[in-house]
């Protein structure tokens, strides 16, 4: 099916960041960020990058401070590991969240995903932050992975339409996230109507944004 959506106003080829679908990423960073509402409240935020795009690709700086140490060779962004923070409270069911269980309980799915459950089970942390510190190290640079990724539109305070990536939940017999080259695939084919949350209209004198990555241009 033909499509603009990768392609910029003046640009010649793939745009340098990443879109929702069925991707093959490797993981660069894990950063566990406050959400701007909630001191308690966290997102666990996987920094992708897509296998090299070649040819005339131009993708963003590594850093944009140091030009020097080049740019990324393939589309980049930020995807959340869940739709949903990982807060304390309870949910709408009456189910008690826990944020450091649940938090536990995702970093492990992921690493039976990746095949680097031996290594998270070596890590012993005092807290959930040292946790993630160590996931960090653990899961940053991983060989690629098949990974389906939806999204939920938002709005900036300019009018912009962005959209919030993360990974899809699990469904029945199927995975979010899989080693690339498996046999018989379980993962979850990205489906626009079921994976990505369109923006419902608000009236522009009352809109407020609500999205945790508000704020500014793309910051790798």
């Amino acid at each position: 099916m033909l499509s603009t959506k990768n392609l910029e106003a003046s640009s010649k080829g793939p745009r340098p960041i990443i879109d929702a679908g069925n991707q093959k990423v490797k993981i660069n960073a894990i950063t566990f960020d406050q959400t701007p509402w909630s001191k308690d409240a966290y997102n666990i935020v996987l920094h992708v990058e897509s296998e090299p795009i070649g040819g005339d690709f131009e993708g963003f700086l590594i850093d944009k401070d140091n030009p020097n140490k080049g740019r990324y060779e393939g589309q980049v962004g930020r995807v959340r590991l869940s739709k949903y923070v990982f807060e304390n409270g309870e949910t709408k069911t009456g189910r008690t969240k826990n944020r450091d269980e649940d938090v536990l309980k995702a970093m492990n799915s992921l690493a039976v995903a990746m095949d680097l459950k031996s290594d998270l089970d070596q890590v012993e942390a005092e807290d959930v932050f040292v946790f993630m510190d160590a996931c960090d190290k653990i899961f940053a640079n991983s060989e690629y992975v098949n990974m389906c990724i939806g999204g939920r539109e938002w709005e900036n305070k300019d009018g912009y339409i962005n959209l919030d990536m993360f990974v899809v939940p699990y469904e029945k017999g199927k995975v979010p996230v899989e080693r690339d080259g498996v046999e018989n695939s379980r993962l979850i084919q990205f489906d626009e109507s079921k994976h990505i949350q369109r923006i419902k209209k608000k009236d522009v004198d009352s809109f407020e944004s609500d999205s945790p990555f508000d704020g500014g241009d793309f910051d790798i």
